[in-house]
């Protein structure tokens, strides 16, 4: 944010023509409204990564209810992923070119309604429908809202604000778990998408008294590339349907294979057309910037060990250990806890040290904290094993949000956090589907045992340690200025 003269009878830097008078010297109401207007959209964020994992505990009630078929049942939470990662890149084009604060408002309409379409499944299609148009309306507005927080903040306070977006990346999908059973439990499995309703219509009151509307390019620098929206789309979409797939039917299943070579086939199409086209999609060489690829591999690491941790543990406390709904939520409190604390942590020490120890730091804990409950299948120790990785997985996934976003200027900042918030949709569909692989018959057979899945937590520990190798060589070792340091003039972190 810019730094206010206080010299009396002067005008605060960066105000603009035709804006408010100024305030007295010594106001700070401009600052409040900042972080009121961060505030605001981050309970937005987290309503859409809540969604992610919210139905991972009801879904045996769901499935009773509207009569499921066992191959139905994963769709209930894999079809808003698929929504949601397959058109982020779209959703983050759209807000750079039409108004981010525009499209906010926009996804979050649909995404409110459609939660009260689910709220209100009869059938299978109507439930499958809903959350599809749920993620659509997640895809649109989550970058969107993103990018409104970057032209709000610059300099430190950027930092600070990123902070804050990062934690609840892994927040949300630990909250998504514990609500899920406490409102399964006490409520009935339809309020787990009907909460939506009554949150989503009063943020739709909120924005737009709180964050402020930035203009588009206008007519002459409108362009929107559909062949390749379409092409990236549909490559996005068919590597997390065959990551999905993957978990239930192995990784050698046709239905595995064809989408993934489908998809990097389709990616390889993408990258080409964006070489040629006037006004590209996503610039080809912003992949070659080692922030923003170094950004993107953490929240892919990140986002797989906690989403793929979440599945495996959640189904072991229910069927292993015969939790119901609402003590297998409530067991996951402290990961959450742990989540909030380590991005935290995290964003603290980035101002300290530089962006590779941290990330290293960080994966080395969710290295240590898989382990054990790789030996250990106790509920105790699966818990705190988890909470100890969650602790590293919080200070990654702010690491990720502040090493590819911080010098991003307005004209990208959408597509950028489209770019990382793909990478976490990806993240969690890859990780619940290489840990669900390696826990195999465990998941289906008759007696479970809390020894059944340890060799999926021992596969979620070697990959966080190569996840710590690839780090150390790719994170940039950037710090980033202390609160309080006069801004850049490019508000990016500085080299050591």
């Amino acid at each position: 944010m810019q730094r206010l003269d206080r010299r009396p009878g002067s005008r605060p830097r960066g105000t603009s023509a035709g804006a408010p008078a100024p305030r007295p010297p010594g106001t700070r109401s401009p600052l409040r409204s900042r972080w009121v207007a961060l505030a605001v959209l981050a309970c937005a964020q987290l309503m859409l990564v809540l969604d992610v994992t919210v139905v991972n505990v009801a879904l045996p009630d769901i499935g009773a209810a509207l009569h499921l078929h066992r191959s139905e049942l994963p769709w209930v939470m894999t079809s808003y992923t698929l929504f949601f990662g397959g058109l982020m890149l779209l959703g983050g084009r759209i807000a750079d070119l039409f108004g981010a604060r525009r499209l906010t408002l926009a996804g979050l309409a649909l995404f409110t309604a459609s939660s009260l379409l689910c709220g209100l499944s009869r059938d299978a299609a109507m439930l499958l429908a809903g959350r599809s148009l749920q993620g659509l309306g997640a895809a649109l507005m989550s970058p969107a809202a993103l990018a409104t927080v970057m032209t709000l903040f610059t300099g430190a306070d950027r930092g600070k604000a990123l902070g804050v977006w990062s934690a609840l990346a892994g927040t949300g999908s630990a909250l998504g778990v514990i609500l899920g059973g406490v409102l399964t439990s006490e409520a009935g499995w339809r309020w787990v998408f009907a909460v939506n309703v009554p949150i989503g219509a009063a943020l739709l009151i909120a924005i737009p008294l709180t964050a402020p509307a930035r203009p588009g390019p206008g007519p002459a620098g409108r362009g929107l590339d559909l062949p390749g929206a379409a092409l990236v789309t549909a490559g996005t979409g068919a590597a997390i349907y065959g990551l999905i797939n993957a978990g239930s039917h192995g990784w050698s299943a046709a239905s595995t294979v064809l989408p993934l070579v489908l998809a990097a086939g389709i990616w390889a199409a993408f990258g080409m057309l964006e070489r040629r086209v006037s006004r590209p999609l996503l610039a080809v060489g912003l992949l070659r910037r080692r922030a923003v690829l170094a950004g993107s591999f953490l929240m892919l690491a990140a986002t797989g060990l906690l989403v793929g941790g979440f599945f495996v543990a959640s189904f072991a406390l229910q069927h292993a250990h015969h939790y119901s709904a609402l003590h297998a939520g409530l067991a996951f409190l402290p990961i959450a806890v742990a989540t909030v604390a380590g991005a935290q942590a995290g964003s603290r020490a980035l101002t300290r040290v530089n962006a590779r120890i941290v990330a290293v730091t960080g994966l080395s804990l969710a290295a240590a904290g898989y382990a054990i409950p790789a030996h250990w299948g106790q509920p105790a120790a699966m818990v705190a094993g988890l909470s100890i990785a969650a602790l590293g997985i919080g200070a990654t996934f702010v690491t990720a949000f502040t090493a590819s976003l911080a010098d991003a200027g307005p004209d990208e900042g959408g597509l950028r956090s489209a770019l990382v918030s793909t990478f976490h949709e990806l993240g969690g569909a890859a990780g619940v589907a290489v840990l669900s692989s390696a826990a195999g018959a465990g998941l289906v057979a008759a007696q479970l045992a809390g020894h059944d899945f340890a060799r999926a937590f021992t596969v979620g520990a070697a990959g966080a340690a190569a996840a710590v190798a690839i780090a150390a060589a790719l994170v940039p070792a950037v710090l980033r200025k202390p609160a309080g340091d006069t801004p850049p003039r490019h508000p990016a972190s500085r080299h050591e």
